[in-house]
């Protein structure tokens, strides 16, 4: 049985703008994806394990090519349910809003939990990097207070080539993004913007 892994990195809650659009995705996947598994993880309540010094000596000696043992381990116990869970999940749904030019800090906190050697990637003999979350596809959802769609302006978007970029080198490559922008700009305006992502939403929903 197939699972969809709702990834939420927004604390607003019904205020979210961004959740706002995802749910008439979910609403328009369900319909037309009756048996997959839907799953929910929001950062923003989750208490995500701390990268501490000790969690942060099992990734050298995962990237020197040896396993966890010891208290190294026991430590890395928290971590590996996270990576798992991501693992499992054959499509991902990330609501998150455009905070700062980038990412929410707990979407952050969240991929440098999972993007670990052994289990997200790992190095070949040769010293290439093989992404190790092959075959799967992923939908970002995002709101953004202005716009980023001129030349000029597409600079300050960090959001989009970041996720892009650190979940293609995972191995995730099939990646849709659907972002309502303006949402800033007035009421009106952000009601708009807000109903054509949610179109958008619905119909990839129903084409993936």
């Amino acid at each position: 049985m197939k699972k969809l892994l709702h990834i939420i990195a927004t604390p607003r809650g019904d205020e979210s703008r961004t959740l706002q659009v995802s749910e008439v995705f979910l609403a328009s996947f369900k319909e037309s994806h009756p048996d997959w598994v839907m799953e929910e993880l929001d950062l923003g309540t989750e208490n995500l394990p701390a990268l501490t010094m000790r969690n942060v000596g099992g990734k050298y000696v995962l990237l020197s090519g040896k396993d966890l043992f010891g208290e190294l381990k026991e430590a890395w116990e928290e971590i590996l349910v996270y990576i798992q869970q991501f693992l499992t999940a054959d499509l991902y749904l990330i609501s998150a809003p455009m905070w700062n030019f980038n990412i929410p800090y707990m979407l952050k906190h969240y991929i440098d939990l999972i993007v670990q050697p052994k289990y997200l990637f790992r190095y070949s003999e040769g010293g290439e990097v093989e992404g190790l979350a092959r075959n799967k596809k992923m939908v970002v959802i995002s709101s953004r207070g202005g716009t980023y769609e001129s030349e000029e302006s597409k600079a300050f978007d960090l959001q989009e080539p970041y996720l892009r970029r650190i979940f293609g080198f995972v191995g995730i490559t099939d990646i849709s993004f659907i972002v309502a922008q303006p949402t800033d700009r007035g009421i009106e305006l952000q009601k708009q913007k807000i109903r054509e992502a949610q179109e958008a939403a619905y119909h990839l929903a129903q084409e993936i």
